[in-house]
């Protein structure tokens, strides 16, 4: 058996029709398969090489960290150089308030976590969630996830939780005394790319002040420079009580954290003791690769060039087919007619002598996403929009 029938065989699936390519390299912003074939990466990974595929000092890291140690101990009980240094740069690097780091293994486990510090923390037990919102395929994830489709097969799940409209004002008036959390991605992704109002934000976050609600941001998608700023929430003006981060942190080595003030974090620490625990979580050789991937990523000021790169495909990316673009920063939506046509040109991306490797969107499957590397260069860009023209045409 090749490859690929063993891939089928031997290797749990998560649809009838995985796109089942056999990649041997990347580098960068490309992709190349076993026969030798070059692909655009027009997805990263789904937002996670947000520096590229391999980054030298990424590598460097890992290698580096390779040569002390690997795995010690569960999670916080050991002083481990990488996690500490990760955890100050990113403290570093958000508001004051922000200030005390829980390394996980995922960005879905970094959402379960934060469910528990907020229950636990204020004594409350509903949870306020939005439609459409993509959080996670853990059960406590699942639970908040905005889409009956993907939650029903899975019932029963956790009580307590309400959703609500993203960007109605109306939605805020259920936020009480007795909601501990309300969680909301910074841009909604999954959604195809619908940004926030900033008054919107604004009064979500004032109406969390009034009622002693913790305000959590999903940056899992967002993070890292991907919307055209570090985190996208400072594009809204507000500071949220938990960050939730995962996707690029790892540098493309699995990592996840949720991200609070000490007081917050504090209550998992006793009653009961270890209230929340992981084995693997913050694991040495991720957050070196991560930390690495964060230096870079500043150090080679890879953010400021994201919103011009934006820019370059939306201006290139005119046919008659296409209904809309949505934009923020490099996390963008091309919209066609229906799922039928877009998988069309997907495929016809993939076929391409000179390929494209794109997707869709879990809740808007009409649209093709666009979330490279920010590292990709403007001949790729040019390069990437002649072929997902070419095979709009060739529909």
């Amino acid at each position: 058996m090749n490859q690929r029938q063993l891939f089928l065989q031997h290797v749990a699936q998560t649809s009838a029709a995985p796109l089942a390519l056999e990649i041997v390299k990347a580098k960068g912003s490309k992709l190349w398969d076993v026969s030798g074939k070059e692909y655009i990466d027009l997805i990263a990974g789904i937002s996670v090489c947000n520096v590229g595929h391999r980054h030298p000092k990424v590598i460097s890291a890992i290698r580096n960290q390779l040569d002390n140690y690997m795995h010690i101990l569960v999670y916080g009980e050991i002083v481990e150089t990488p996690q500490v240094q990760y955890a100050k740069m990113l403290s570093d690097n958000m508001p004051a308030t922000l200030n005390s780091v829980y390394f996980t293994n995922s960005g879905a486990e970094a959402v379960e976590g934060a469910m528990k510090l907020a229950k636990r923390y204020t004594g409350r037990t509903q949870i306020i969630a939005f439609n459409q919102s993509y959080h996670g395929s853990t059960q406590g994830a699942l639970s908040i996830l905005g889409d009956e489709y993907w939650r029903n097969a899975f019932r029963p799940l956790l009580p307590g939780i309400e959703h609500l409209h993203y960007n109605a004002f109306e939605s805020i008036d259920a936020i009480t005394e007795q909601t501990a959390c309300i969680i909301a991605e910074s841009v909604q992704g999954e959604r195809g790319v619908h940004a926030p109002i900033r008054e919107w934000m604004k009064a979500l976050r004032k109406k969390c002040d009034e009622t002693g609600t913790l305000l959590i941001l999903d940056e899992i998608q967002t993070g890292f420079g991907r919307t055209g700023t570090l985190w996208a929430f400072e594009q809204w003006g507000i500071v949220p009580d938990i960050v939730l981060l995962g996707k690029a942190l790892g540098g493309g080595m699995p990592l996840g954290a949720f991200v609070a003030g000490r007081k917050i974090m504090s209550s998992l620490t006793d009653n009961p003791v270890l209230g929340h625990i992981t084995t693997f979580g913050g694991h040495p050789v991720c957050c070196a690769a991560g930390l690495a991937a964060m230096k870079a990523l500043l150090e080679e000021k890879m953010i400021d060039g994201v919103r011009e790169k934006a820019r370059l495909f939306m201006e290139l990316l005119h046919h008659p087919r296409i209904k809309t673009i949505r934009s923020t920063g490099l996390l963008m939506a091309v919209e066609f007619d229906s799922f039928e046509t877009n998988k069309k040109i997907i495929d016809a991306c993939l076929a391409a002598d000179k390929a494209v490797l794109t997707d869709w969107f879990l809740f808007a499957p009409q649209c093709l996403r666009l979330a490279p590397p920010l590292t990709i260069s403007e001949k790729e860009i040019k390069k990437a929009c002649k072929i997902i023209l070419q095979a709009i045409n060739s529909i």
